[in-house]
């Protein structure tokens, strides 16, 4: 059988556009000879639709969808389509559902069975487990459709793999009756690392029923999630045949009776991955909520030197505007960092120094003998990046313009940030990169670039908020490198304060293990950031803020 796997980019809740990427693919499909064109996860409503699949009439809408396609679709060709349904559910119930449609009908329909509730995934709050599996009849084969999680069954770090008897695996039953293709329909999230489990887990399949297993994903960026497709086809021994680009959209046709020898996999550094996500996850954010330019504050320093040059690749350089603002604590080298960077990106760029903004809120009697009291001390500091916050929002208000945040992990985990001024934004793209992420991100793309467009003097001098006299980061919180390893054990892997006081100086862990708990309550107020790894803040690390995390336990 001739299967085309579509990846494509999907706006959540753009039913119509939706409905015509699969279109478009089916004609392309079908004059190519395809017998079977196979979708990604939910691709009519976009993944994740969150709570539009509770709003009324939504999920209805969809289901009409599925019957207009049905009727529009080349009659030749098969087409498997990823869809919310209300159709064959309990009263009120919903289901994650893929439907075979041929020659104007709908021949088949299935729903998912193990529907993901750990990190970002919110699956059972919606939708109802399928009641039943069964392989789908279709030109000779017997298809064994199934959707994303289905696959995952043996993965460790699902529950799944620790209570196996819940709901079985879904593979496991499709093969039980005789599947003679394993057909996944995903939309499965990026994050560092993840393909590579994904291919062992879907290798897995292949080899233990010996048949050929299809993976069909999604790319693109939905609010702070970014989908990296790299769809692919593994052959009976769960050998890589085919697969498609990551972050580009494709459709990949095989021939399942013919499948073509086995690829070799060229491994791509963790920065290239990294640079293609947040370039797609900036894009999509900006143009799938309706702007086209953005706006950040230019420091001079790494972070937003590094949001500067993303921004610019992701939207265009005419479209990213910069704002230098200087206080009498900036340095001058700073500055000639910062327009050095715009010029190089060529980005527009404007400096508006904020002294004389600070001056007037220090002569203010409610202020002033408070805050002349101690000069540059935190109430000062914090000051200073508000006024800095409120300048690049009034810039976003009267342009239109999408606001971005600079702040990265290590700084938001501690709270080195300031409410309503440097957190201030629509979007703070690098919210889970560690600091040394972000410069090896830096020099691998003035390595790609093979020139250098991040200033070499951004990357070397000490970072320093430049927020008070001969401030720098260091004075405040441990090395960065060290900081950056205990981040990992606390939030990545949750380990305890004991645990890693084994490996570094315990009172250095238990003031950052305080320091990170006690700001939860400013990252429940930053903006949504682009997640890449396993452990991201926002939806994926749910902490309460009004708790005592110490005692034995911690």
């Amino acid at each position: 059988m001739k299967i085309a796997l579509l990846q494509t980019n999907p706006t959540v809740g753009d039913l119509a556009g939706n409905a015509r990427l699969v279109q478009e693919a089916a004609h392309m499909a079908a004059s190519s000879g395809a017998d079977l064109l196979v979708t990604s996860e939910l691709v009519l409503s976009g993944y994740p639709p969150k709570d539009l699949l509770s709003r009324q009439g939504f999920v209805a809408a969809c289901d009409r969808w599925v019957d207009q396609l049905a009727g529009e679709l080349p009659k030749e060709l098969g087409v498997v389509v990823g869809h919310p349904t209300q159709r064959d559910c309990p009263q009120g119930r919903i289901a994650n559902a893929a439907s075979l449609i041929h020659e104007g009908k709908v021949l088949a329909t299935i729903h998912k069975r193990l529907l993901p509730n750990y990190d970002v995934f919110d699956e059972r709050r919606y939708f109802r487990p399928a009641q039943k599996l069964a392989p789908i009849p279709f030109r000779g084969e017997k298809l064994g459709i199934h959707i994303c999680e289905d696959a995952w069954f043996h993965d460790p770090a699902t529950f799944y793999a620790t209570d196996p008897e819940l709901l079985g695996d879904p593979v496991a039953e499709l093969g039980k009756q005789g599947a003679t293709l394993l057909i996944n329909l995903s939309a499965s999230p990026f994050e560092v690392g993840k393909s590579r489990r994904r291919h062992e887990l879907m290798a897995y399949h292949a080899r233990h029923w010996s048949i050929p297993f299809l993976f069909a994903d999604q790319i693109g960026g939905n609010d702070d999630l970014v989908f990296d497709g790299q769809s692919f086809v593994l052959d009976a021994n769960g050998s890589c045949v085919a697969t498609l680009p990551a972050f580009r959209r494709g459709l990949l046709q095989v021939d399942t009776q013919a499948l073509p020898p086995r690829q070799i996999s060229l491994q791509m550094p963790v920065e290239s991955d990294l640079h293609e996500a947040m370039v797609l996850g900036i894009r999509d954010y900006c143009h799938k909520s309706g702007f086209t330019d953005c706006v950040l504050g230019l420091s001079g320093g790494v972070d937003s030197a590094l949001v500067a040059y993303l921004a610019a690749r992701a939207l265009g350089p005419e479209h990213v505007h910069g704002l230098l603002l200087p206080s009498r604590y900036s340095t001058d080298h700073s500055l000639e960092d910062a327009i050095l960077l715009a010029e190089r990106l060529k980005i527009d760029h404007c400096t508006i120094p904020i002294d004389a903004v600070h001056r007037a809120y220090e002569m203010i009697a409610v202020l002033g003998e408070e805050l002349a009291s101690k000069p540059a001390g935190l109430a000062d500091q914090n000051l200073q990046s508000r006024i800095r916050g409120a300048i690049v929002m009034a810039r976003s208000n009267h342009h239109g313009w999408l606001a971005l945040a600079t702040g990265n992990k290590s700084e938001l985990a501690m709270g080195y940030c300031t409410l309503y001024g440097d957190m201030n934004g629509a979007l703070a793209p690098l919210s889970d990169l560690y600091k040394g992420e972000v410069y090896r991100l830096c020099e691998f793309i003035n390595q790609q670039e093979g020139k250098e467009i991040i200033p070499a003097n951004i990357l070397t001098k000490p970072p320093s908020a430049e927020l008070a006299p001969n401030q720098f980061d260091q004075d405040t919180l441990p090395p960065y490198d060290m900081l950056d390893d205990i981040l990992r054990g606390l939030i990545d892997r949750e380990e305890s304060v004991a645990a890693l006081s084994d490996k570094f100086p315990a009172t250095t862990v238990e003031w950052v293990a305080r320091r990170l708990d006690r700001n939860e309550y400013k990252r429940w107020q930053m903006p949504p950031g682009i997640k890449v790894s396993p452990r991201a803040f926002g939806v994926g690390r749910r902490m309460p803020m009004a708790a005592r995390c110490d005692g034995d336990w911690a």
